[in-house]
């Protein structure tokens, strides 16, 4: 019962980003090009939406589906690796068309191409699963 929940929830936020056209290849490439404040308008919403969300749950002490005390970690000083990891995400979205989430909707939605960027997300997390002892952390 609990798969069908997350089941239906990622099939609504599918049809919410089909919708938006935030899967689109065209509105990526406008906003990358800064010809367009669509995709700009929906990242900035899901940002206060998820500080509003965020400042719920630390407020009323809300707690998960198994009722335990919801815990967000404090951010500690790595602005450098954020930055690196950010700019590795943001070439590969500008690259591809992209970001994790929609690759599985554009899969869903017969767009077999988007097969080719599930793979180089897969062997790109492998890749970092067997360097990441080496990298700076």
């Amino acid at each position: 019962m609990n798969l069908l929940k997350y089941l239906l929830v990622g099939f609504v936020f599918g049809i919410v980003l089909t919708k938006s056209e935030a899967v689109s290849w065209y509105r990526i490439y406008e906003m990358f090009q800064f010809q367009s404040f669509h995709m700009f308008g929906i990242i900035m919403t899901a940002i206060i939406t998820g500080v509003i969300g965020l400042q719920i749950i630390k407020r009323k002490k809300i707690k998960d589906i198994a009722g335990n005390p919801i815990y967000i970690q404090d951010k500690e000083d790595g602005n450098v690796r954020l930055f690196a990891g950010g700019l590795f995400f943001g070439l590969g979205w500008a690259l591809v068309g992209a970001c994790p989430g929609p690759i599985f909707i554009l899969l869903g939605s017969g767009f077999m191409s988007a097969a080719l960027i599930l793979f180089g997300a897969l062997f790109g997390t492998f890749l970092y699963g067997v360097l990441k002892d080496k990298l700076p952390h």
